[in-house]
């Protein structure tokens, strides 16, 4: 059997954080291998790097921080093995952070640069622009 095109397997994904998958949605999709590389952004003023198994720790409590989790593609570019997808990413949220409320819409310009093996995740490079209410 092959394995799907590389845009499938991201899209996939992509769909699956917004049907509130957590962990056990997410994990089909990411190698054993999977790092995820966030830059620097308002949430994380260092950025971070996460092997898989903190990534579906992180998935598995995403349920108590947002609901409604969306991300609307502008566009995608392939390249091989390489996709990178440009979206307006929102979600709403469940507890107070910083720069926003409980109840309030986040939103953030995303463009994230994975890299697809065997129909599977092997990194992901997310460039998160959020923006705050005014």
């Amino acid at each position: 059997m092959t394995s799907p095109a590389p845009l499938d397997t991201v899209l996939a994904l992509l769909r699956a954080l917004e049907a509130g998958g957590g962990a056990e949605g997410i994990s089909p999709f990411l190698a054993e291998d999977y790092t995820l590389y966030e830059a620097p952004h308002l949430l994380a003023p260092a950025g971070a790097t996460r092997n898989r198994e903190q990534t579906l720790a992180g998935a598995a409590a995403a349920h108590e921080v947002i609901s409604g989790q969306r991300f609307e593609v502008r566009r995608t570019t392939c390249e091989g093995t390489r996709v990178v997808v440009e979206a307006e990413w929102t979600a709403t949220l469940l507890m107070d952070l910083p720069h926003w409320d409980t109840g309030e819409v986040i939103r953030a310009r995303i463009a994230a640069v994975f890299e697809v093996r065997d129909g599977k995740i092997v990194s992901q490079d997310s460039y998160d622009c959020y923006f705050t209410p005014a």
